[in-house]
């Protein structure tokens, strides 16, 4: 369920991302509008949760491909999973600066 979940989220913000590109053609002062919106603290939060979200759904797709054309596979989809959601993890946390240093530096200062 995580998977479809995170890959819906993932396409609509690539949905979204070409609207928002597609908006400098249209209006570039609009654009800059957009654009200056996606420095807030609040949009930092929304980035480390597409971060999240690519981060689970391509580990989980290797979990799934691993199941599906893996003759043990299905034996081992369980502990699979498990390495999954450890690995994630590791990735999550070691992304909390890269993504969420500007935002603490903006709420916090430098």
């Amino acid at each position: 369920m995580a998977h479809r979940v995170t890959g819906v989220l993932i396409f609509f913000f690539l949905f979204v991302h070409v609207l928002d590109t597609a908006l400098v053609r249209v209006s570039p002062e609009d654009y800059d509008k957009v654009v200056a919106t996606y420095k807030t603290p609040i949009v930092a939060l929304l980035e480390y949760g597409l971060v999240a979200a690519i981060l689970f759904h391509a580990l989980n797709g290797l979990r799934v491909i691993a199941v599906d054309f893996w003759s043990k596979g299905p034996r081992y989809q369980k502990q699979m999973l498990w390495s999954v959601v450890g690995v994630w993890i590791v990735l999550m946390v070691g992304a909390i600066y890269p993504v969420l240093g500007h935002a603490a530096r903006v709420l916090f200062g430098s």
